[in-house]
């Protein structure tokens, strides 16, 4: 799990054309932790490029959510959430908090992943 400060560092290091924001607006940045501790901020990217993850990312923000991420092949978040195989939070699922390699930022490296599971 990262905080919400290694998250701002890591989105202050990124080209903004290479970011979508979905959910809940994330508004002004200095406020995120300060925020409700029940939304999570979900980041997702589909190149993992030696322990770097990369591409065009994904940010999410909420909380009880599926989240529809074919061709994620990386992700972090600042709760624990689930990536699944499937497409509607289902099939093999492993969770965020028990990463097996874990890349740089605190990226987890998530093959195969079709959607995220995130919960209320």
């Amino acid at each position: 799990v990262v905080s919400i400060d290694q998250f701002k560092n890591w989105l202050a290091t990124q080209d903004p054309a290479n970011i979508t924001f979905v959910g809940k607006p994330l508004g002004d940045l200095s406020d995120l932790s300060k925020r409700d501790s029940t939304d999570t901020i979900v980041t997702f990217c589909p190149i993992k490029a030696g322990n770097i993850c990369t591409g065009a990312c994904t940010v999410s923000h909420g909380s009880d959510l599926c989240i529809s991420a074919p061709g994620t092949n990386c992700l972090f978040a600042t709760a624990d959430v689930a990536f699944c195989d499937g497409g509607n939070c289902d099939g093999s699922c492993n969770s965020f908090s028990s990463c097996g390699t874990v890349l740089d930022n605190g990226f987890c490296d998530t093959p195969g992943t079709s959607s995220i599971a995130v919960a209320a």
